[in-house]
């Protein structure tokens, strides 16, 4: 098939340019969002196997979408100075690795100002572009910046903490990434300056996990992990029924109630222990044993629809814990038109998700699927006023691999 070269004009963030150079997942997926929202994407990748998101058979072409590919040595004396260009007329420079990698290089802050004043810079790494030198130029990953930043011992079981997935570290640093940057975008088009972003995973991470983080720290206080429950509260958390496992969140003077009547245990109901007011049923209440004894029986003898249409109707957070064929077959996403295919490169046929969220007077689309590597080299180049010749020499001296 033949690839658009030229973005249409579309969505919420239509003349915003951004080029990023990343890898993997974090960075690459906040500019994946940006780009469905409108923004024009170019996605730098190096001159070897490029992006290693390419060795997946399927992820590549979900999160790589509207964007082109320039294959470029950018830390060479020639990819430097195409880099500079390249930024000369964008509005966000985005890149991934390890602190101050790009400083280490001659890339600075202040010398791509040089070339755009106005460009919103951003920085992602494992854990910063300063402070203890072996911190910052430690590798990471979404596992060990998670160990890291506290929020992995806050998972699994009390014998164990686990990573949460899939890669949840990234993803959470996805949105960081898309929210702190065009918040800067929005200072920077009001002030004509640009603004750098030094942005550690760890500390979002630290940000998400603070819930009980803060309780240590005002109070030393240091809640057991909870493998499938609540770390303080009954009747919250995955239960196993019949037939699969339900996600229960039982909150509420009325909830509690019909709780309690459901499972056999509604004579609790107004005792000293759990009056007619309570809407929390706690882990300190005496009664705590025997509520998760009979819930976790009451669940085990139902199915989990039967729960759930039955809680749901009496006001109860009930949701079944969806499988991916349970995901495919619900009408709701059905109706919300959730699922989405495209034409990838090669002419077969890609089904994935639609762009998220809704916008409804600007929204997204989805128009080009992910390039080969180095695709859009050539393209980029010559809009940037290299001849054909020039380009030919470029890429026989290895700056650009052209696709």
């Amino acid at each position: 098939m033949t690839i658009e070269t030229n973005k249409p004009a579309f969505g919420v963030l239509d003349g915003v340019k951004i080029v990023y150079s990343a890898v993997e997942l974090a960075a690459p997926k906040a500019c994946d969002l940006m780009a469905d929202w409108g923004a024009d994407v170019t996605w730098l990748e190096n001159t070897g196997a490029g992006d290693t998101i390419r060795d997946t058979p399927w992820i590549k072409q979900a999160e790589r979408r509207n964007q082109r590919s320039v294959s470029l040595n950018y830390f060479s004396e020639e990819g430097k100075e195409i880099l500079f260009k390249m930024i000369k007329d964008a509005d966000i420079f985005i890149e991934a690795s390890k602190g101050g990698t790009y400083a280490k290089k001659g890339v600075t802050d202040e010398v791509l100002w040089e070339h755009n004043p106005k460009l919103v810079i951003v920085h992602v790494s494992g854990f910063g572009q300063e402070g203890e030198p072996a911190m910052v130029n430690r590798a990471a990953y979404d596992l060990t910046v998670m160990a890291y930043s506290g929020y992995m011992c806050q998972n699994g079981t009390q014998e164990q903490p686990m990573n949460p997935g899939p890669y949840a570290g990234d993803y959470f640093n996805t949105l960081m990434i898309a929210s702190s940057t065009l918040a800067a975008l929005y200072r920077a088009q009001k002030t004509g300056k640009g603004e750098s972003i030094d942005l550690a995973m760890y500390e979002t991470l630290l940000s998400i996990g603070q819930y009980y983080l803060v309780d240590y720290l005002n109070a030393d206080v240091i809640w057991p992990r909870p493998g499938a429950r609540n770390q303080n509260l009954c009747a919250i958390g995955e239960y196993k029924c019949k037939d699969g496992f339900i996600g229960l969140c039982v909150y509420g003077v009325d909830q509690n109630k019909y709780l309690l009547e459901s499972i056999g245990l509604g004579h609790l109901w107004g005792s000293e222990e759990i009056p007619e007011d309570c809407s929390a049923l706690w882990l300190s209440n005496p009664h705590a044993k025997e509520i998760e004894r009979k819930l976790e029986a009451y669940c085990e003898a139902n199915n989990r629809r039967d729960i759930e249409a039955d809680f749901a109707a009496h006001r109860i957070a009930a949701q079944i814990v969806m499988e991916f064929p349970d995901l495919v077959e619900e009408e709701h996403l059905k109706a919300r038109k959730v699922w989405l295919d495209w034409e990838t490169e090669d002419g077969s046929t890609f089904h994935g998700l639609n762009v998220f969220p809704r916008f409804k007077n600007n929204p997204g689309q989805v128009w080009r699927p992910m390039p080969r590597l180095g695709q859009d080299s050539a393209d980029v180049l010559s809009k940037l006023g290299y001849s054909e010749d020039e380009i030919a020499a470029l890429a026989e001296n290895g700056v650009v691999k052209l696709g």
